[in-house]
């Protein structure tokens, strides 16, 4: 996020795309609830019927995977109409005509062709957000999750950056991580192309710095794999062992076809997590982690704010740190490492993470956390990002045109399929799925379809329907809702019983190698 949740008390406007803010992030959710109910205005876009479109003052039902065009479309009417921020785009960034030249070939009239999104409600939703001065874009895995992920997100920026909202309080592009500490995994380097802080393994000085701090030499200055790639890699035999921690790809992966037979082609397969899984049950060795009430460490949110938590309970049985796991194995496999707590290993953060340097475990005992960037320890940390000029000196536009979906419906595969989550359980369910009350919330997948869809294929609610793309087949219950659009089905993945993902297209971003979870084309019918 550029910008911190507490600024959202303080818009005058949000834009919320790709996100089912209330059910997913609840507690953001009621930010933005709670500002819509004194006043600020809500533009939201999504093409089901979310809890939170009660609240929208314009909705834009968009066709799944038509997002780029939408926001080009709001871009061309700012620019033809003027509203554009001129004295920020002239002082503050750089690509500007190529970005209009790009943009003026989305009229309102040939987006609502692309998106089925109403011209007159395109106007008014880009007039309303530019003649804002405070206004926050917020977006999730419904923007990300798509084989134009990154030109989705490149385009949200572009947005911003045209109308000066980027730089001040309560403004900003905030995406909303998935996941608890997804945002510090990712800052830790658990990506392929960094270390810690974003910096980049290909970068000779950085390969230098992290070499003389580790003692070694030699690191690999070659990008390494996404999840996608793994598996294909292992299908072919070129990766023999796979090491996975608190990820459940047997559930949450796309193909899941694919990934079982990715995974069993492996010679050697680690699971460390909580739960067994249902990736633990395909493994060689389990190992047992301790919970986040059995350890001591920090979270780092989707705000950039690090917090520290302490142990509360000793873990069960032969459960164990995530650090003491991995240390163990570090020295059985000849580099030594003695980093005797957390504290510890935060200084070594401190010292190779400029944007960590001045988050120590000492700092965080006596403040509600402190966001990044903090680059010492007299630093109050960072409320907003890009003030006074961007982080790379002039922002840059990089424009993108409208690309359609990987798979699109033809005249067997007729329906689209996108996937979400319910507000009762948690991605895979391996923990949530175990509390009573939740199962009773929701204790099983259902398909929704729209009544005229319905109607047409003879299907009831509680039908039991037979769901089928290119990749499988499953079955479950029919939930008949106007909340879909027409030719759009919508379903969770939590529940094995009923594995979604064993349709969805693993078809990824070329960029950032996430899969098109939000779109494939599938097959329904009704069984009984």
């Amino acid at each position: 996020m550029t910008n911190s949740i507490n600024e959202m008390d303080d818009a005058d406007l949000f834009i919320v795309t790709g996100s089912n803010t209330t059910e997913q992030h609840p507690l953001i959710g009621t930010r933005v609830v709670n500002a819509v109910e004194r006043g600020a205005k809500l533009i939201l876009m999504d093409p089901r019927e979310i809890p939170l479109a009660r609240y929208a003052h314009i909705h834009l039902r968009q066709n799944i995977g038509t997002d780029v065009a939408v926001l080009n479309g709001m871009m061309n009417v700012i620019i033809e109409e003027g509203l554009l921020d001129k004295e920020y785009v002239d002082t503050r960034t750089e690509g500007f005509e190529a970005l209009k030249n790009t943009v003026s070939k989305y009229s309102p009239r040939v987006v609502e062709q692309i998106s089925g999104v109403d011209a007159s409600d395109l106007v008014e939703a880009a007039r309303l957000y530019a003649g804002t001065k405070k206004a926050m874009i917020l977006y999730a895995m419904g923007i990300t999750q798509h084989t134009t992920g990154t030109d989705n997100v490149k385009t949200v920026a572009n947005l911003s950056m045209l109308t000066g909202h980027f730089g001040f309080p309560s403004v900003g592009v905030n995406p909303l991580r998935g996941q608890n500490n997804v945002q510090g995994a990712c800052d830790m380097g658990g990506l392929p192309v960094v270390y810690s802080g974003y910096q980049k393994v290909d970068d000779p000085a950085v390969k230098k710095k992290f070499e003389d701090a580790w003692g070694v030499t030699d690191l690999n200055d070659k990008p390494g794999l996404t999840i996608t790639t793994m598996m294909k890699a292992a299908e072919k035999g070129d990766l023999k062992a796979l090491y996975i921690m608190g990820e459940n790809p047997m559930l949450s992966d796309p193909d899941l076809g694919h990934i079982e037979l990715s995974l069993s082609n492996l010679d050697f397969l680690i699971v460390q997590d909580i739960f067994m899984s249902e990736t633990a049950k395909l493994a060689d060795v389990v190992l047992p982690a301790a919970c986040f009430a059995e350890k001591t460490g920090t979270y780092s949110n989707t705000e950039r704010r690090v917090q520290i938590a302490h142990k509360a309970v000793d873990p069960p049985g032969l459960a164990r740190s995530d650090w003491e796991i991995i240390q163990d194995i570090s020295n059985r496999a000849g580099y030594p490492m003695n980093y005797a707590n957390t504290t510890e290993i935060m200084a070594e953060i401190n010292k190779v993470t400029p944007s960590y340097a001045g988050i120590t475990h000492s700092r965080l005992e006596k403040v509600f956390g402190l966001q990044w960037p903090c680059p010492n320890e007299e630093h109050p940390g960072t409320a907003f990002l890009h003030k006074d000029k961007f982080t790379k000196g002039l922002g840059t536009f990089l424009p993108c045109d409208f690309k359609p979906l990987a798979e699109v419906p033809d005249s067997e595969y007729d329906f689209i399929l996108t996937t979400g989550r319910v507000y009762y359980q948690f991605h895979t369910g391996t923990m949530t799925r175990k509390i009573d009350i939740l199962e009773r919330e929701a204790p099983k997948a259902l398909i929704e379809i729209h009544p005229d869809d319905a109607k047409r294929l003879g299907i009831r609610n509680n039908d039991l329907v037979e769901v089928s793309s290119r990749r499988g087949t499953i079955r479950l219950k029919a939930e008949v809702t106007p909340r879909v659009p027409r030719k759009v089905v919508f379903s969770t993945f939590h529940f094995s019983e009923t594995p979604v993902n064993l349709l969805t297209n693993a078809a990824h971003d070329p960029v950032s190698g996430i899969p098109e979870y939000k779109g494939c084309a599938v097959k329904i019918r009704r069984i009984a």
